[in-house]
């Protein structure tokens, strides 16, 4: 039987070569790679755990980083004032249009913080299923809440472990402003990552890494429409998307997809016994940073150079910043390629100081001054 799938296996390889689930995109047109990532200003020193960043109403940038959240305010956004502290890791953030600030707490849930009261308001359950990993929440004008769990039962620090395994098991949850009256709107989305409502307020934008999709979906009433596909094949893992303050979006990719790692997709045989036997940090598998370990794959001279790493090699990490215009096209990109510094683009959000970015593979908060059209 085993030889058959093989044999099952190769035939569509040949028959479909170029199918939609094995060809990767070419970074081109508005996508094609540069250093401008690189030669981004970083922000203050580096934050260990960086995870999210979005914009206050007053010119300030909130920040999870770790268990924390900090706002970042004044000259060059270099003052720091600890938010808040959570048991869990604090990841997504987004504000809502009553002034609160959301966050999604690894191990909890949502939490709602009032500028006027220090105590959060918790949102832990939906469909009486507890929340394990939140990775991203947004806010309708309408004052409706909407969030994303990457896996069921699975921390975010684990995404690894879900890509590897081949899960699909994400949910896209609803509540009211109140945190009220959550539901369950949508089952089975492969690590889903990124999640925005439109300027117009009248469509949900989603991300799902696994699938390297981008979809929206018409605000109808309490629910959402049928789903349409606006990217269906990304030549990378999305992370999270965020207004750009002119209708447009600003979306991370926390890494990018190899030909490489998709074959050891395909290869059930050897990734599950690399599962069993192998740390994950050496897996044959995306990261948010890499390079600095001589045990890491990909090490060979095509990839190095008298320790040099090569920008145009085969990336284990890449820095990638998309700008994406209202209909979903991109318009314009920041790279760090695979030789470069800021890998692991997790976020990123427009401020009258320029666009912050987290680039979570180094810890750095970055400032591209200027605007991303």
């Amino acid at each position: 039987m085993a030889l058959f799938d093989h044999l099952l296996r190769d035939i569509r390889s040949v028959v479909n070569r170029d199918g939609v689930q094995n060809a990767i995109p070419p970074l081109d047109g508005a996508l094609s790679p540069n250093d401008r990532l690189d030669a981004c200003t970083p922000i203050g020193d580096p934050l260990p755990g960086l995870d999210d960043v979005v914009a206050a109403k007053d010119g300030g940038v909130y920040v999870s980083m770790g268990k924390k959240v900090l706002r970042l305010s004044g000259d060059g956004l270099a003052t720091r004032t600890l938010v808040a502290e959570f048991e869990g890791e604090a990841g997504g953030l987004a504000l809502h249009p009553d002034g609160r600030l959301l966050v999604c707490v690894a191990g909890r849930g949502l939490a709602a913080l009032d500028p006027q009261n220090p105590d959060p308001r918790w949102l832990e359950t939906a469909d009486g299923a507890s929340f394990a990993g939140l990775t991203s929440v947004t806010a309708a004008p309408d004052g409706r809440i909407f969030m994303v769990e990457g896996s069921i039962g699975r921390a975010p620090g684990e995404w690894r472990h879900d890509l590897m395994e081949k899960r699909s098991n994400g949910r896209l949850i609803a509540c009211g402003a109140a945190l009220d009256s959550a539901q369950v709107l949508l089952t089975g989305l492969p690590y889903p990552y990124g999640l925005a409502v439109s300027a117009d307020g009248r469509q949900l934008w989603l991300g799902e890494s696994w699938a390297h999709r981008l979809s929206r979906f018409a605000l109808e009433g309490s629910g959402i429409g049928p789903r349409e596909v606006v990217a269906g094949n990304l030549p990378g893992y999305p992370a999270r998307l965020h207004p750009d303050g002119h209708g447009g979006f600003l979306l991370g990719m926390f890494a990018r997809r190899t030909h490489l790692i998709e074959f050891v997709l395909k290869e059930d045989d050897f990734r599950e016994d690399m599962l069993e036997t192998m740390p994950p940090d050496y897996w044959i598998a995306p990261a948010f940073a890499g390079g600095s370990d001589c045990l890491e794959p990909m090490q060979i001279g095509a990839v190095k150079a008298l320790g040099i790493q090569k920008p145009w090699a085969p990336p284990r990490s890449y820095g990638l910043l998309v700008h994406l215009d209202g209909e979903g096209e991109a318009t314009d990109s920041l790279h760090s390629r695979a030789g470069g510094r800021y890998h692991g683009v997790t976020g990123a959000c427009d401020t009258p100081h320029g666009v912050v970015i987290a680039a979570r593979g180094t810890g750095r908060l970055l400032l591209h001054r200027g605007e991303l059209r």
